[in-house]
């Protein structure tokens, strides 16, 4: 069985250690999506939204979002990013918004939690925006795509 590494011996919460861990390049990339009605996805293709450019303001939120996450996750280091964009992709057709964070840093730990972060504080942000318009949103689908770096390697979700 593995062992967690935010435990110590004694059963408490510590932050891992990674001064011992090589300095490498370390990329993440997550998903997610947010269903929503015509409605909404009409004002944000039209950009008559009242609140604004919605797309716009989750991009960067997104951002912020990816630079806050040591404030937000209790162990989770702050890192230095070197790279992040978030993206949209619109489903006219299943009225759904897909989100993607990517995040790059050069250092010793990964940025998973950083471009998960980044995609929930995105599409939370596209929430914000249109709730007087549908109050039916689900946000949904939220998952790390593919990492890159470090001692585990290369993955990508099946």
């Amino acid at each position: 069985m593995s062992r967690f590494s935010h435990f110590d011996d004694a059963g408490n919460a510590i932050m891992v250690d990674v001064s011992d861990k090589d300095v490498t390049t370390r990329i993440a990339v997550a998903c997610g999506s947010i269903k929503v009605n015509n409605e909404v996805i009409q004002s944000i293709k039209n950009k008559t939204a009242k609140k604004g450019d919605v797309l716009g303001v989750a991009r960067v939120a997104g951002i912020m979002g990816v630079k806050q996450t040591s404030n937000l996750i209790p162990m989770c280091h702050p890192l230095l990013i070197s790279k992040t964009s978030i993206d949209f992709e619109i489903d006219e057709e299943q009225n759904i918004i897909m989100v993607e964070c990517s995040v790059k840093i050069e250092g010793k730990t990964g940025v998973e939690m950083e471009a998960l972060n980044g995609v929930t504080t995105a599409l939370l942000t596209i929430y914000d925006m249109c709730k007087a318009v549908d109050k039916e949103m689900i946000i949904q689908n939220i998952f790390l795509k593919e990492k890159m770096g470090g001692r585990s390697g290369y993955y990508r979700k099946q």
